[in-house]
């Protein structure tokens, strides 16, 4: 994608468009993953200072912009998270009265699980199946601005909404709570 060529040439403008069309997508994951927003502010900033240094890797045939967003958001959340773990860990060997961190709740760590998941079978979907159901669940977006973005007319945004969240109940055999 030129994009990520530009982001790669460290082009400003490039990087401000990059933040600008998956800052909310990026914020909104690590909002729900990190304990307070103060560290989910602080873990979007290094989610795309790492897109910016692994830039010139992105390969735009082996898979869609906003799924290597993602991608590299999960992996880095989730590195994060450990390295807190860890540290909780060795200070509660030295101050056993501190109460555990809510990142070692095994109810994060499935979430976790089931967001993997469900951002697998996401990535499987048809481009426009995909790219819809990003924008409006993990972006925000409303159909109107998804087509008006896409230059594709409403009536399609919404079939392919409906078609995408059809593919993803056969897949999980369960109704989806997004």
């Amino acid at each position: 994608m030129a994009l990520m060529r530009r982001v790669a040439a460290n082009e400003e403008a490039a990087v401000v468009e990059l933040f600008d069309r998956f800052g909310s997508l990026v914020f909104r994951m690590a909002y729900q993953a990190m304990p307070s927003r103060q560290e989910a502010e602080d873990a979007v900033q290094e989610v795309f200072v790492r897109l910016w240094r692994t830039a010139g890797r992105y390969d735009d045939t082996r898979s869609a912009l906003v799924t290597w967003v993602m991608l590299i958001s999960r992996r880095h959340l989730v590195d994060k998270l450990r390295r807190t773990k860890a540290r909780v860990r060795t200070t509660s060997l030295e101050q056993p009265q501190i109460a555990p961190a809510a990142a070692e709740t095994p109810g994060r760590l499935d979430r976790d699980e089931r967001m993997a998941g469900l951002m697998k079978r996401i990535e499987a979907l048809p481009e426009l199946q995909r790219t819809v159901v990003t924008r409006a669940y993990l972006g925000g977006q409303t159909l109107r601005q998804i087509g008006e973005e896409l230059n594709t007319p409403l009536g399609t945004i919404k079939s392919a909404l409906s078609r995408a969240l059809v593919r993803l109940r056969e897949r999980t055999g369960e109704e989806l709570a997004l």
